[in-house]
């Protein structure tokens, strides 16, 4: 792998788990995060929910847009010739529902070969294969005390 190649998968919760100190996730998940190579990919649905999510604050939308051009995430294209595969993925998982964002995660780990994945959704991505077989190995592996 490339020095800049990316390391991991970044899902939404676990990004704003870092931007959010009153997030139960956020110490962990910036532990985590301090540990990881940088880059982290992403898609433009992850932060089309990162950005709904953080809120209709301008400083939470600011430390989003620092946070995403910090040289930390990658954004990686989806053409269109691609989305059958993202449906037939969503209609895969049809008894445990995936959405858009997650399809798009699980469709890069299969093309890009990345088989980590960054998130606070764990009970989602154990259930998700890439390619159909391979388990994602989904961080941070604890989960926050409470």
């Amino acid at each position: 792998m490339a020095a800049d190649a990316p390391s991991a998968l970044l899902d939404t919760g676990a990004a704003l788990a870092i931007l959010n100190q009153r997030d139960p996730w956020h110490n962990l998940c910036l532990e985590t995060f301090r540990q990881l190579r940088m880059p982290l990919l992403t898609s433009e649905a992850v932060l089309t929910e990162l950005f709904h999510l953080v809120g209709r604050f301008r400083s939470d939308t600011e430390s989003a847009w620092t946070f995403i051009r910090s040289g930390a995430v990658t954004l990686a294209t989806i053409a269109e010739d691609e989305l059958p595969r993202l449906h037939e993925l969503m209609s895969r998982y049809s008894d445990h529902p995936m959405d858009f964002a997650d399809a798009t995660l699980v469709y890069l780990a299969e093309r890009e070969s990345l088989f980590t994945i960054f998130t606070v959704d764990h009970a989602d991505f154990a259930t998700y294969r890439i390619a159909s077989r391979r388990r994602f190995r989904v961080l941070p592996v604890d989960r926050p005390k409470h």
